[in-house]
């Protein structure tokens, strides 16, 4: 339990980027025949306010001392990927020099290594220093030459931080601390179209010392400075009456057919009153009532290279808590509450793939627009290669009515197979390779995914091919009475650095430690996943899934087979077709060494309640979407949950949820 002094956290929303483009190119002409005067862009308005995000890197230094009560002095570097968002306002001379104003917000990797600053460590107490956010307030002054700008800029930064202590005898405390300081760097613009740049700075920030004093007598002080190198992503806002103003203009209009950009924001609330518990454990759900929420934001920039060849780049920021941490339940209640915790945003850079699309005839069809695909017509007969970073389940296991935790079902073990123990760091990403055949009644899928080196970690196993997952995947398709269905099954294979529930049990040293038992060795597992339209604003779905259930989870969740199914409805029969009503159940189970390992005390990823009665988990969900508007829907979510963690002396718990969804 923590003693904290100052805990309010500032929820920002938006989202942070760069993107290339290629210009158009300029035909040659001959000086003795007519043609057409070249193409050339038109010259770029500078004036006016832009807004715009950013990613890049981060390097900074920090010098601190701890008087505990004897004074320790340390030093070091901190650093890692960063990203955020930007808004301004330029005025151009006609003599071509520009001065402007800017205000940008700038977040850390989720990676704790890359926002943690300092670290001292006392026979008394460990001390921990963490930047949370950095902002500046800023002149700029440069040259612009038509699509080119030429800047400096200068002015105040200002640094949030969290300095956290952890006596060995008492309570954790935690302070938060805003530093003042100066910012002064340089960079070069280049507007690639009507109304979007692209830029690279350089910003150094210098901050002045902080100073903290713990009511316990510690103290602590510490200087601290960055460097920083980012590529930027600006739109040119025109406002009533400017020049360039147009009515009914779509800020997000990319101006140009070759990428195309999506975003989205989900708050998702959460909580439950207290319920009945014979005893808590280390990773139990608290019986006391508790209210947690998840708050993410991302952008979708997406690219075409050439004739079937395409880049995606998914940045976002991660902020939140899921109930009691993310642990208590194997189908745990929100599928955005990932198993990394962030108090302010952190960037992330969730997706960053390239996918190559082969046509091989068949006639064609047309893939819409979506966050994670570019319009355009392709091939039914094709051969889809995808390569980089993104989640498992972007390629497999899709499914039109439970897929989506910021559209429809938020519980892991309906939106998800639950069983199935793929590939994935812990906001539920890796890096892989993927390949799809498609053709018109079938699809065939396969794809090698990097493992984490231990379970529930951020870091890969870098064995390549000895150690990852191997999935594939058979979707076949057919029409009911005139009405849509897909059948999908999933075979897949982990081969990972893991240990052993019944080798742990059955060493009484070990002390249920099942990491000393840990080796090269394999999970397997099958998903059997239905979907059914039984009328046009009806649909079923069920998945079924499995796994051996001999060795640690690795990455998901503690369930090793999992039985749901559920129906959505459309709301058009009462007048509103954009509205949707979710209903839907999983029955979650243990093997048999997993069980009588938690019997004992042990703990897996999301459970462990220091003694099991064991009973299967069944979970019930219903939701209703109701739209706002065509991008913004507000979700009302009940979800009750009978033996949480398996265990039949605790609970059942009720769980009440909101949801407020925004896309374009």
């Amino acid at each position: 339990m923590s003693c904290v002094k100052a805990n309010r956290t500032y929820s920002i929303a938006g989202a942070a980027l760069g993107a290339l483009f290629l210009a158009a190119p300029v035909h040659a002409a001959e000086l003795k025949l007519p043609v057409k005067a070249p193409h050339l862009l038109p010259a770029f308005d500078w004036n006016g306010f832009y807004i715009g995000g950013h990613t890049g890197y981060s390097h900074g230094s920090a010098s601190a001392v701890l008087w505990d009560p004897a004074a320790t002095a340390v030093s070091g570097n901190f650093g890692g990927v960063i990203g955020g968002l930007q808004a301004g306002y330029n005025w151009l001379t006609p003599s071509g020099l520009l001065f402007g104003a800017e205000a940008d917000l700038t977040f850390p990797n989720y990676l704790h290594s890359n926002s943690q600053m300092s670290l001292i460590s006392t026979p008394r107490t460990d001390f921990i220093e963490d930047w949370d956010y950095i902002g500046t307030v800023r002149g700029r002054i440069g040259y612009a030459a038509s699509h080119l700008l030429l800047y400096a800029t200068g002015g105040l930064a200002y640094m949030g931080e969290r300095f956290t202590i952890m006596p060995a005898v008492g309570f954790e405390a935690k302070q938060l601390g805003v530093r003042l300081g100066w910012a002064a760097g340089a960079g070069a613009e280049y507007a690639f179209a009507p109304h979007w740049t692209v830029r690279l700075e350089y910003l150094y920030s210098q901050f002045e010392r902080a100073n903290v004093a713990f009511p316990s007598g510690e103290r602590y002080t510490s200087t601290a400075d960055l460097h920083m190198l980012r590529l930027g992503l600006n739109r040119k806002i025109d406002l009533p009456g400017s020049p360039g103003w147009k009515p009914n203009t779509d800020i997000t209009d990319t101006e140009s057919p070759r990428w195309e950009i999506h975003g989205q924001t989900t708050y998702l609330p959460q909580g439950y009153p207290a319920f009945r518990a014979l005893y808590t454990g280390p990773n139990s759900l608290t019986p006391a009532p508790q209210a947690k929420a998840t708050w993410s934001n991302g952008l979708y920039l997406n690219m075409r290279l050439w004739e079937g060849g395409e880049v995606y780049y998914n940045p976002e920021l991660l902020q939140g808590f899921g109930l009691n941490d993310t642990v208590g339940l194997a189908g745990f209640a929100n599928g955005e509450a990932q198993k990394s915790n962030f108090p302010y945003p952190h960037y992330n850079t969730s997706r960053l793939f390239f996918r190559q699309t082969f046509g091989f005839g068949g006639g064609q069809e047309e893939l819409a627009s979506s966050a994670l695909q570019l319009s355009g017509k392709v091939d039914i007969n094709r051969l889809t290669l995808q390569v980089g970073k993104f989640a498992v389940m972007d390629v497999f296991d899709g499914n039109a009515y439970a897929k989506d935790t910021r559209k429809d079902f938020m519980n892991w073990s309906i939106w998800a197979p639950g069983a199935f123990d793929y590939s994935a760091d812990k906001v539920g990403l890796t890096y892989g390779a993927t390949a799809e055949l498609n053709q018109k009644q079938w699809a065939l899928r396969a794809g090698y995914f990097l493992m984490p080196a231990v379970s529930n970690a951020n870091n890969f196993d870098t064995q390549v091919f000895r150690r990852g997952t191997y999935a594939m995947e058979l979707e076949t398709r057919w029409s009911l009475f005139s009405l849509p269905g897909k059948l999908r099954t999933i075979a897949w294979l982990n081969s990972a650095f893991s240990g052993s529930y019944r080798e742990t049990l059955d060493n009484p040293l070990l002390d249920l430690d099942i990491a000393q038992t840990r080796k090269g060795r394999t999970k397997y597992g099958y998903v059997v996943n239905l979907e059914q339209a039984l009328a046009d604003d009806l649909g079923l779905f069920s998945r079924w899934s499995w796994n051996d259930g001999k060795t640690e989870i690795m990455a998901f969740t503690d369930i090793d087979a999992s039985l749901s199914a559920g129906l959505s409805i459309k709301g058009t029969k009462w007048g509103r077709p954009d509205d949707a009503i979710g209903i839907g159940g999983a029955v979650n189970a243990l093997s048999r060494d997993h069980r009588d390992f938690l019997a004992a005390g042990g703990l897996g990823v999301l459970v462990g309640d220091g003694a099991l009665n064991y009973r299967r988990e069944r979970i019930f969900e219903t939701y209703y979407a109701y739209a706002l508007t065509k991008a913004v829907t507000l979700t009302a979510d009940y979800q009750f949950v009978a033996n949480p963690a398996y265990n039949a002396d605790r609970g059942p718990v009720h769980i009440f949820s909101g949801r407020l969804h925004g896309e374009f």
